[in-house]
Formats: C-alpha cells, sequence, structure tokens
C-alpha cells in the first residue's frame, strides 16, 4: 500500500496543480486550448511512437493484456446497451445522457494510466500500457462514435465520416505508426529518435496538468443517476472485469498491475470534446469527469492492492 500510494499521490497532485492553475486564472482559458491540443496531437503521439517503436512486443503479454482489457469493454458496453430502455424510462435518462454515461463507464484516461505505470513499473510499465493503448483506444473511439452517432446526433456519420474521425485520432495513428515501425524494423536516424524522446518526456506531466485543468467543479449540482452508474460501472465494475478475464488469460506481474491501472483510472478527458461536438450531454459528461477523477484518487490503491501490486 505505501508504495502503490507514493506512485499515484504525486501524479494525482500534478492534476491539482493543473486545476489550481486554471481555477486562479494564472493561465488564461484560451491558452487552455491551445496546450491541450499540443499536449493531445504532438506530446502523447510522440511518447506512444517512441514507446512502441522500442519495445520488445515477444517479451510483453500481448494477446493476454489486450484481450483482458477488450473483453471488458465488450461486456460493460453489451451490458449498457441491453439495459438501455430500463435506464432512459426508470432513471429518466434520454439518448444524450445515456451516450454520456456509456463514455464514463467504458472509456479511460491515457493520460493518468500511462503516469501511474510509470511511476509503478518504469520503462515496463510504459510498454504494457502502450500495448493496452493499442489494443484498447481504436475499439473505445469506435464504440463511442457509433453510440453517440445513433442515440445523440442529430445527423449521424456517414461511413467515411466515421472512418476519417477514426483515423484522425492521435492515439490511433500513433499507435498504427509506432507497431509499424516496431515490425518492420527500418533505419531511423538517432536525432529523430532523441528528438521524439524529448518530446516524450513533456508528454506526461502536460497530459496530467490539462486532466487537471479540465475538471469543472462549478458544474457539480445534485448528483444524478447517470453519474452514479457511470461512477460505479467504470471505477468499480470494469476493474473487477478486467483483472478477472487477464487473470483466466494467465496474466500476472507487471501485465497484471497495468490492467488493473488502465480499467481503474477515471474516463478519458476527450469525452467532453466528443459529447460537445457530436450531440451528447456535455453538462453530465463534465460532472462525470470530475467526480470519477477525484474518486479514483481513492478507488485506485485498493483496485491495486486486490491484485497484490
Amino acid at each position: 500500500m505505501p508504495d502503490v500510494l507514493s506512485s499515484l499521490i504525486p501524479v494525482f497532485l500534478v492534476i491539482v496543480v493543473g486545476w489550481a492553475t486554471r481555477a486562479s486564472g494564472v493561465i488564461g482559458e484560451d491558452h487552455w486550448v491551445g496546450f491541450e491540443k499540443v499536449t493531445y496531437y504532438v506530446l502523447f503521439p510522440a511518447v506512444l511512437i517512441e514507446t512502441l517503436v522500442k519495445a520488445d512486443l515477444s517479451s510483453v503479454p500481448v494477446l493476454g493484456v489486450g484481450g483482458a482489457l477488450v473483453a471488458a469493454i465488450l461486456t460493460t458496453s453489451a451490458l449498457l446497451l441491453a439495459t438501455r430502455r430500463v435506464l432512459t424510462s426508470r432513471l429518466g435518462m434520454d439518448g444524450p445522457a445515456f451516450t454520456s454515461v456509456f463514455q464514463g463507464a467504458t472509456r479511460w484516461n491515457t493520460f493518468v494510466a500511462l503516469a501511474v505505470s510509470g511511476s509503478l513499473f518504469g520503462s515496463a510499465g510504459l510498454t504494457m500500457s502502450a500495448v493496452a493503448i493499442a489494443a484498447m483506444i481504436p475499439l473505445l473511439n469506435v464504440l463511442a462514435i457509433a453510440v453517440l452517432s445513433r442515440y445523440a446526433s442529430a445527423r449521424p456519420l456517414t461511413a467515411k465520416g466515421f472512418v476519417v474521425t477514426l483515423v484522425k485520432n492521435p492515439f490511433v495513428w500513433s499507435c498504427m505508426v509506432g507497431i509499424a515501425l516496431n515490425i518492420l524494423q527500418p533505419p531511423i536516424p538517432k536525432t529523430l529518435l532523441s528528438a521524439t524522446e524529448i518530446l516524450g518526456r513533456a508528454a506526461l506531466a502536460a497530459g496530467l496538468l490539462v486532466v487537471g485543468a479540465g475538471l469543472e467543479f462549478a458544474r457539480l449540482g445534485r448528483p444524478g443517476a447517470g453519474l452514479a452508474v457511470s461512477l460505479v460501472l467504470k471505477l468499480a465494475f470494469m476493474p473487477f472485469l478486467a483483472t478477472s478475464f487477464a487473470a483466466w488469460f494467465g496474466v500476472d506481474g507487471v501485465g497484471l498491475g497495468v490492467v488493473a491501472i488502465s480499467s481503474a483510472v477515471p474516463t478519458a478527458s476527450g469525452a467532453y470534446i466528443l459529447a460537445r461536438q457530436m450531440g451528447g450531454d456535455a453538462p453530465l459528461m463534465a460532472e462525470i469527469l470530475t467526480v470519477q477523477t477525484v474518486a479514483a484518487m481513492l478507488t485506485m490503491p485498493f483496485v491495486l492492492m486486490a491484485v497484490g501490486v
């Protein structure tokens, strides 16, 4: 427990710094938008490509780690879709609200996951996290866009628009580039790798600052049923499912720890942007993001203890 807390506390302290910096007005709203875009489109693709290029994927339980996370996501998604009519009728949840609950229950905050995995397990944790990202991000984006297009958007995406939106996601294309370079092993100039490494060093801190700056405590009113459903599914049900699948697949050690971290982190900060762009319930999404981020500070240590980290 002390080792877990000593790794988690610095991560959440950086998130607090991001929130305090924005709340105090030291950095204006317009600057945060630009900083988030640089983090999202430049810094994080750099760290993912660098990690995947250098990774010895033959030593990583790719199928076990990726399979456990994919199975947990698909199970949770199927549960939500199967109970959608009950949620909408009994809990007074409309289509846009359902899509925010769906995103809140299934998506994960890559920034936090990478930072915690690297803090706890070093380079091995980052490599495992890169594998998790390659497995989860394309699937999660497909599911989120499909659900938003079906239940929230007044004008559903065309097949072409769907593919373009998916491919333009920086986490998707950077994973594809990193894995392709790892498999093909082309000669890469050391200067280019060094430049990518420099960018990657800034990614984790920048990502956590962006998470903190995105917290919206002012939006929190009386907690609703949608918020409660997403909280239980994301921070309790999803970690239980993912770690159970991982154990079933024979994953242990660092791999099991990364599966626990990846499934126990709060939902993705990009979920709010997607909800706003595609007609989801953006205010509810902001509430879910804020509450989950704060609650994860309390729940993650117990999830990691449960798997023996």
